[in-house]
């Protein structure tokens, strides 16, 4: 879904082999004890912490070939004409669907051992509820983040989402260029479901969005919005919750909101291709990925919410990186929030209306 500071790499293939930095410490033989010393790794662009590839080469005495998308659209095309990968990074929602497409195997628990280290917030998601085909990576929320100095709080919690629509913030706002936040957004103020499939209620999803539109003519960026808000060229932006926790780090001035209509808890997670050609790497690296350390360089580096309980307790507490930042946490067990779920036929409905709001029709 979704990524802090995603420079993203211009061409979504582009190889990066992070070699082992000379001769390791360690003793292992990844050849003997899995088949092969080459795990192969995809994923996000700008979302792993500064050490956590270099420290698991050294211990397992073995190379990481770390290649990047930069939407969960070109990874499943990747995926599906066949190039082979052990762990890929994709949200939620493409989780399921290739979980339905038999395109993932499942997560080999004799190995992957720590599971019990996960995060309230990512247990029991809905597009794998026992963790038997995926393990969380990071989640977060979307939600509003403001300048403090021209958006009134007690204005943002009133009118959650429909704040965008008010003139007065004409030429003050940026919008997320993505078709599934801008609907969710629409459709939450509606008090629709986000994944709903009613004609009816994604027209008038349609039609609230092009009021935003017309009233606010937000400015339609991606990770543009993070050094915006940081520089303050806008006064309030659609963010996710990572971004925004890096933007009210970078500039006090800056707040962040998850509307009480509710909103997008989202979930990256790990998975195992099923063509994979080093699955016993491939599950110890999931493993040594949830664990403690590699958790919080990961976490400390991003700035999205870690999967791991005790890294994300630290960091959100007195001391802690992000504590004191309220992007840094998302809300769990809200009623009105929701997953998104694989619908080919909706997103297919929302792009075409997507296209039409951007071009004022």
């Amino acid at each position: 879904m979704k990524k802090l500071i995603a420079l993203l790499l211009s061409a979504a293939l582009l190889l990066t082999v992070s070699g082992c930095g000379g001769k390791s410490e360690s003793d292992f033989d990844p050849v003997k004890e899995w088949g092969s010393s080459v795990i192969n790794f995809y994923n996000w662009g700008e979302y792993i912490g500064e050490d956590v590839i270099k420290n698991f080469e050294k211990k397992y005495n073995c190379t990481v070939k770390s290649s990047y998308f930069d939407s969960n659209e070109s990874a499943y095309t990747s995926m599906a004409t066949g190039t082979s990968y052990d762990v890929v990074v994709p949200s939620d929602y493409l989780i399921e669907r290739l979980i339905k497409e038999n395109m993932i195997q499942p997560i080999d628990k004799s190995i992957v051992t720590n599971l019990d280290l996960l995060a309230e917030g990512v247990r029991n998601m809905d597009c794998d509820p026992d963790n038997t085909y995926m393990v969380p990576y990071f989640w977060g929320s979307v939600g509003i983040v403001y300048d403090t100095r021209y958006v009134d709080a007690a204005e943002v919690e009133e009118k959650g989402f429909a704040i965008f629509q008010d003139p007065k913030y004409a030429g003050h706002t940026y919008m997320y260029d993505s078709q599934r936040d801008a609907f969710m957004m629409a459709l939450k103020s509606l008090g629709y479901s986000m994944n709903t499939t009613d004609e009816k209620e994604i027209q008038e999803a349609y039609e609230w969005l092009r009021v935003v539109d017309k009233n606010t003519q937000p400015e339609y960026v991606t990770d543009e919005c993070i050094d915006g808000m940081i520089t303050e060229l806008k006064w309030m932006s659609l963010v996710y919750s990572g971004d925004a926790a890096y933007i009210c780090s970078e500039n006090e001035n800056m707040a962040y909101f998850e509307p009480k209509e509710g909103t997008n808890i989202w979930m990256d997670g790990m998975v195992i291709p099923a063509n994979a050609k080093n699955v016993k790497g491939a599950n110890a690296f999931i493993k040594y990925m949830l664990d403690y350390d590699a958790s919080l360089d990961n976490s400390e580096t991003v700035g999205y919410a870690s999967s791991n309980a005790e890294v994300l307790a630290e960091l959100s507490s007195e001391g802690g990186d992000y504590y004191g930042i309220d992007a840094y946490l998302p809300r769990v067990g809200y009623e009105k929030d929701e997953n998104f779920h694989h619908n080919e036929v909706l997103i297919r409905m929302l792009v075409d209306l997507w296209n039409k709001v951007k071009l004022h029709n």
